[in-house]
């Protein structure tokens, strides 16, 4: 029992050396977060708490008027300008606008604004003080519609140094004016600008000029339109002139776009001439099968109607005449004219039907020469047929009781010479052409298609 008492007692005498250590832990790790914590505090103390109420005071906005230009009296203060381009969102061809997203920035100087500071640090500031303060009064020409983002606050940043040099940057969304000339369209380039200025001062008060020149003007690389290939951004400066008012000094941001052609390609080039070939395939079509040809041609018109018709929508009503007009215009009339082409067929076969109709009514009796020859007598023979004829006597070819006056035609073919015969033909020719319709669709199988391709060698030689 002794041994067993002191064993307990040596237990509870670890238990407690165990217990005062962990207390003892505790109590100097407590110590040392609160140390920690006072450094950091220390550290970086809430310089609100000592400047509350003065920033005002520090920058002195209380003391001038900030509603005058620094240095006013004195000579035009300088406002560098420099632009980063964020987004280039849409070009509108119906609208003749673009839509940029931008940040710009204004560099200049005002006295008023510096103040004491011992490690020459800036101050930053958001659109709350810019209030208080004299800025730029830089607005876009030729704007139709803009606005600062308000997303989750202004973005608008203000920094001041000790100085008094003053970075005034803002995010701006803005729709502006582009004049372009669609007489190339879809093969145009076009040259846009986004001007600015000031609206209040002129160039005695206020100079704007481009901070850094070209450098000044910084884009996003991976700006891209579905429509067009940017080319290049620049940036010029000059001087307009108000007759009311007086000069001004004009930023101009200048970016070249060239149309990417191979969407207009597949939507309209490559189905206009289509629709050409396509009404080609009438010529080889019998005369006959009205139905077939008819149907197929005015099928071509409407679908080349419908493709101008589409282009035209959504374009802006220039008073000019585009590139794709062009094209597509001379389409149509390919398209027409293989319709005229077989009226024009269709017409004469009729002409050649009822003259044969009336032949074979004033020839009732063939006399031993079979049909065929008789239907060539019409003038619609070739020159086999005639030397074919030549065999036949006068005896053969008419009984002698016809009358004289049905002779003298038979006769004067079998009394030709194989020479005289050739004359005649050769004659007749543009009038056997015409009378034969099957003619006028070979004709037309090589003067359709290759006016056609020399037109596109003209075209595309001219436009691209």
């Amino acid at each position: 029992m002794p041994y067993f008492a002191k064993l307990l007692l040596l237990i509870f005498c670890l238990v407690l050396l165990v217990e005062s250590r962990k207390h003892r832990r505790r109590r100097w790790t407590s110590h040392l977060d609160v140390q920690r914590a006072s450094h950091i505090f220390k550290r970086n103390r809430d310089l609100t708490k000592a400047w509350k109420g003065k920033t005002e005071q520090l920058l002195r906005v209380n003391e001038h008027d900030f509603t005058m230009r620094p240095a006013f009296g004195g000579p035009a203060i300088p406002v560098g300008v420099d632009v980063q381009v964020e987004s280039l969102d849409s070009i509108s061809e119906v609208d003749m606008d673009f839509t940029m997203t931008l940040y710009l920035r204004h560099y200049w100087k005002d006295e008023r604004l510096s103040f004491p500071s011992t490690n020459n640090k800036s101050m930053t500031f958001d659109g709350r003080l810019v209030k208080k303060i004299w800025v730029p009064d830089v607005f876009f020409v030729h704007s139709k519609r803009s606005f600062i983002h308000d997303t989750t606050t202004d973005n608008i940043m203000l920094r001041v140094f000790p100085d008094g040099h003053v970075l005034y940057s803002m995010r701006v969304t803005v729709t502006a004016m582009c004049n372009m000339d669609f007489s190339h369209f879809p093969l145009d380039s076009q040259t846009c600008s986004l001007e600015l200025e000031s609206y209040a001062y002129t160039d005695e008060d206020l100079m704007l000029y481009w901070k850094n020149g070209n450098e000044s003007l910084k884009t996003d690389e991976k700006i891209s339109l579905s429509q067009f290939l940017i080319q290049k951004f620049h940036t010029t400066s000059r001087l307009a002139f108000y007759s009311s008012t007086g000069w001004y000094n004009r930023l101009y941001i200048n970016f070249t776009l060239h149309r990417h052609i191979f969407f207009f390609l597949l939507q309209t080039y490559f189905p206009a001439t289509l629709m050409v070939m396509l009404s080609w395939v009438s010529f080889w079509i019998d005369h006959r099968a009205v139905p077939a040809r008819v149907s197929l041609g005015i099928t071509t018109v409407l679908t080349m109607s419908t493709i101008i018709t589409g282009v035209n929508a959504s374009m802006p009503r220039v008073s000019y005449i585009k590139a794709v007009d062009i094209y597509l215009w001379v389409s149509f009339v390919f398209v027409f004219l293989s319709v005229l082409e077989y009226a024009a067929v269709n017409y004469l076969t009729t002409v050649q039907e009822r003259k044969e109709r009336k032949l074979r009514e004033r020839f009732p009796c063939s006399c031993g020469i079979p049909h065929s020859k008789t239907m060539m007598l019409d003038g619609n023979y070739s020159e086999s047929d005639a030397n074919s004829l030549a065999g036949y006597t006068r005896n053969q070819m008419v009984p002698e009781e016809e009358k004289p006056e049905k002779m003298v035609v038979h006769l004067a073919m079998s009394n030709e010479s194989n020479s005289s015969r050739k004359r005649g033909l050769k004659g007749h020719v543009g009038l056997r052409i015409i009378q034969n319709t099957h003619a006028i669709d070979k004709y037309s199988r090589l003067i359709f298609p290759g006016t056609y391709i020399f037109f596109n060698l003209i075209y595309w030689s001219v436009f691209s």
